[in-house]
C-alpha cells in the first residue's frame, strides 16, 4: 500500500445539532445560560485587544457585564442575541465574569484568565492525544498547570453554520486526567512557548481524523475559490430536502463516473437494467473485507469496488414508506436503488440508513447497487448478510438475502465526496466546529492537516490560502497561522519519481513563504515510515513554538531552519543557497547531504545529485542528458534526508527553478 493511499479514518456520523449548555453554565433561578458556552469557569480570554462577549437573553433586555474592574452594557436583539465589548486587558487573573439583565437573571463564571488563546485544528495528527505520544506515561503523570487551560470542541459536522456546540464542552485546567485525551501537538506547543512568553495559554482543539481541508472552510469562501458551486448547491438543498439532494448528487457522481478514465461508454453499474450486471463475480455470502476473500487482486487493494444485489417485494410492501438499512461500510459508499441515488456516507464505523422516496420501490425484484471506496487497510461492506435489509413502515424487515455480486474498478481517479459528509464534505466541520466559536479572541491558529488531501497536492496551495483568509475574516485580519509540513510516511523510494505527498508539502511551504503572518514547522525528519501518526509530538511542539516566537512575537531568530533561497549555475554544477541558517549547514550521518535531485524539463528526468556543502550553499552535480532546470530536495512520500543547521533544525522538502544561463 502506498503512502498516497493512506487516510486516517475515525468513526463518523453527521450531526446537525444546536448548542447544548454545560452544567458549568448554571444561572441563578435555573434559567437558560446568558453566556455562550465559550465563556465558562477556567476560560482564557485574549489579552491586549478588545474582548467580545456574547450570549442570549430575553429579547430587548439590557445586558450588563462586569470583568476585572471593567464594565460594559448592551441590549439583546429581537432574537435574544446580545454582544458586548470589553476593553483590552493585560495578561493576568484569575477574574470573575458576571452578566446580569433587567429581569434579574445573573450568571457568573469564575477563575477566568487573560492571556494568549490558540486554535489547534486539522486532522488526526492534531487530534492525536497525549496518551499516544512519546513517553506518555511520564508526561501525563507529571501534568499540572494552572496557567494552561484546555477546551476540546465536540466533533460535529453540519450542513448549516451552528451557533453552539453539538455536545457540552468545558474549559479545564491541565491535570493528568484532563491532559490524557487532549491534543499532544497543541499542548506541547503551549508548554514550550510558555518558556519564552510567560502568560496564561488557552488551547482550543478542533480536529477530526481523516478530515479534508474543504470541510474546515466556509461555503462562502469555497464559492470564491471556484469549482465547488454545484456541490455547494446540493449541500444547501440537502439541508431542506435530503432525498432530492441525494438524487441530484447522484447525477453529478454518475457524470464523474462516465468521464472517468477506464470507464467504457454506456457503463452504468447502478442501473437496474440487466446489462448492467454483466461481467460481475459472486461475493462471499457473509461479505466482510474484500482483502480477506482470497482473491489475489483484492488482497492488498485500495480503491473502488461495485456491489449489486436484489430484494423481492410484494405490491403491498413496495407501496410502503421504507428505509434501506446497511451495516458498516469501509469507508465511503455511493448507494443506488433501482437506478436512483439514495445516499452516501463517509466513515467505517457506523451503519447506513437511507430513507427511500415513495414510488421508488416496485413489485418484484428491486436492484441495489453500491459503490464502495476504500483508501486505507481493510475495505468493503461488513457482514453478516443479515445486517442489510429493507425496513418497512409496518415494522417488517426484508433481508437482502439474494446474494451479492461485485466488480473492482481500479485506478486512482477516485470519486467526489458527497458535500454533506462530515470529515470529507464541504464546510461541514466549519459549520459544526468553527462557527460555534463565534469571533472568540485568538492569538493565532495551528494547522496540521493534509494527509487526506494528498490526492490533489497541486491544488492544495489555493485551498490553504482560502482557509487562511476565511479564518482571518472570522477571527481577525492579522490572525497568524502556523502550518505543520507533513511528516515522512511510508517506505523510502529507491529511485527518483513523483510524489503527491511532496507536492502537498511544497504547497504548504509556498503558502508560508508568501505571507509574513504564516509560519512553517518542518516535520520531515520526525515522521515514522510505519505509522502515519508519528509519536514525537514534543519536538513538533518545540518547532511550532519557535515559529510562533518569530511570526507572532517578532523574535529575531530563524523560524524553521534552512530554507531555499535560489538556485544558480556554477560552471558544470548547480548551486543552491539557503537562508534561515543557524550555525552553518551540516550533513547528519554522512560526509555529504543526500536527497537532492537535478531535473531537466521533461517528466521523468530527475536524477539523484552528488552534493557538497560550501558555507550556506550546496553544490550539486548529476549526469543529465539535458540541461537541469529544477532542483528538488526530499521529493518523496518518505524521503531519506540529512541536511540540518547548527540549531538541529532540518531543511524541509522543496522544489525551486534554476534560471537559464546568461549568454
Amino acid at each position: 500500500m502506498t503512502a498516497r493511499a493512506c487516510r486516517w479514518l475515525l468513526p463518523m456520523a453527521m450531526a446537525c445539532l444546536l448548542a447544548c449548555p454545560s452544567a458549568a453554565q448554571a444561572v441563578e433561578g435555573g434559567e437558560a445560560p446568558l453566556l455562550h458556552a465559550m465563556f465558562q469557569d477556567h476560560a482564557v480570554l485574549q489579552r491586549d485587544r478588545p474582548i467580545h462577549v456574547w450570549g442570549r437573553a430575553q429579547p430587548g433586555e439590557e445586558v450588563r457585564l462586569a470583568f476585572a474592574g471593567k464594565r460594559a452594557r448592551g441590549r439583546a436583539g429581537s432574537d435574544g442575541r446580545w454582544q458586548v465589548q470589553l476593553p483590552a486587558l493585560k495578561a493576568g487573573g484569575p477574574h470573575a465574569l458576571t452578566v446580569s439583565t433587567d429581569s434579574g437573571a445573573t450568571q457568573t463564571v469564575h477563575d477566568v484568565l487573560v492571556g494568549d488563546v490558540w486554535l489547534c485544528s486539522g486532522q488526526s495528527n492534531m487530534e492525536l492525544p497525549v496518551w499516544r505520544s512519546l513517553d506518555a506515561r511520564a508526561e501525563i503523570a507529571g501534568a499540572g498547570s494552572d496557567s494552561i487551560r484546555l477546551l476540546t470542541v465536540p466533533k460535529a459536522g453540519s450542513v448549516r453554520p451552528q451557533d453552539g456546540f453539538a455536545e457540552p464542552a468545558s474549559w479545564q485546567r491541565t491535570t493528568p486526567d484532563t491532559l490524557r485525551d487532549f491534543s499532544a501537538a497543541c499542548f506541547y506547543f503551549a508548554r514550550e512557548l510558555q518558556k519564552h512568553v510567560d502568560v496564561p495559554m488557552g488551547l482550543i482543539n478542533a480536529a477530526w481524523g481523516g478530515s479534508r481541508i474543504q470541510a474546515w472552510t466556509s461555503g462562502a469562501a469555497l464559492r470564491m475559490t471556484g469549482g465547488y458551486d454545484d456541490a455547494l448547491d446540493v449541500l444547501e438543498q440537502y439541508a431542506g430536502d435530503p432525498l432530492a439532494a441525494a438524487e441530484r448528487w447522484g447525477g453529478i457522481w454518475s457524470r464523474w463516473w462516465q468521464g472517468r478514465a477506464g470507464t467504457a461508454a454506456g457503463d452504468e453499474p447502478w442501473s437496474s437494467a440487466p446489462a448492467a450486471a454483466a461481467g460481475w463475480r459472486n461475493a462471499p455470502r457473509e461479505l466482510g473485507p474484500w482483502e480477506q476473500w482470497g482473491v489475489p487482486e483484492l488482497a492488498a487493494y485500495d480503491g473502488m469496488v461495485w456491489y449489486r444485489t436484489t430484494v423481492k417485494l410484494s405490491a403491498q410492501q413496495a407501496a410502503q414508506d421504507a428505509v434501506l438499512a446497511l451495516g458498516p461500510i469501509d469507508e465511503t459508499d455511493m448507494t443506488w436503488v433501482n437506478g436512483r441515488a439514495v445516499g452516501s456516507t463517509y466513515g467505517p464505523g457506523a451503519g447506513r440508513e437511507y430513507p427511500l422516496p415513495r414510488g421508488l420501490l416496485r413489485e418484484g425484484d428491486n436492484v441495489i447497487a453500491i459503490n464502495v471506496l476504500d483508501t486505507y487497510r481493510d475495505g468493503g461492506i461488513a457482514g453478516p448478510a443479515s445486517a442489510h435489509a429493507v425496513r418497512l413502515k409496518d415494522g417488517s424487515r426484508i433481508p437482502l438475502s439474494a446474494g451479492w455480486t461485485y466488480r473492482a474498478a481500479p485506478g486512482f481517479d477516485w470519486p467526489p465526496s458527497a458535500p454533506w459528509q462530515s470529515a470529507a464534505g464541504l464546510s461541514t466541520l466549519h459549520n459544526g466546529m468553527i462557527a460555534p466559536l463565534g469571533r472568540y479572541g485568538l492569538r493565532g491558529a495551528l494547522w496540521y492537516q493534509g494527509e487526506s488531501n494528498t490526492g490533489n497536492g497541486a491544488g492544495y496551495g489555493a485551498l490553504l490560502q482560502t482557509l487562511r483568509e476565511d479564518w482571518r475574516a472570522r477571527f481577525g485580519a492579522d490572525l497568524p497561522l502556523l502550518v505543520v509540513q507533513l511528516a515522512g510516511y511510508g517506505m523510502p523510494a529507491a529511485q527518483t519519481g513523483e510524489s503527491d505527498w511532496a507536492a502537498l508539502r511544497e504547497a504548504q511551504r509556498l503558502a508560508a513563504a508568501e505571507d509574513p503572518r504564516t509560519g512553517l514547522a518542518v516535520a520531515i525528519d520526525i515522521g515514522d515510515r510505519y505509522d502515519i501518526h508519528p509519536p514525537n509530538k514534543q519536538e513538533l511542539g518545540r518547532r511550532l513554538a519557535r515559529a510562533a516566537r518569530h511570526v507572532v512575537y517578532g523574535e529575531k531568530l530563524p523560524p524553521s531552519g534552512p530554507v531555499p533561497l535560489a538556485a544558480s549555475r556554477e560552471g558544470e554544477a548547480v548551486g543552491g543557497s539557503f537562508g534561515g541558517v543557524s550555525g552553518g549547514l551540516a550533513a547528519y550521518g554522512a560526509d555529504q547531504p543526500g536527497g537532492f535531485e537535478l531535473c531537466a524539463a521533461a517528466a521523468g528526468t530527475c536524477r539523484y545529485a552528488r552534493a557538497e556543502i560550501r558555507g550556506n550553499q550546496v553544490l550539486l552535480r548529476a549526469p543529465l542528458a539535458a540541461p537541469a532546470v529544477r532542483v528538488r530536495y526530499g521529493w518523496a512520500d518518505s524521503p531519506v534526508v540529512n541536511l540540518f543547521d547548527g540549531a538541529g533544525l532540518p531543511a524541509g522538502p522543496f522544489e525551486i527553478p534554476i534560471p537559464p544561463a546568461h549568454p
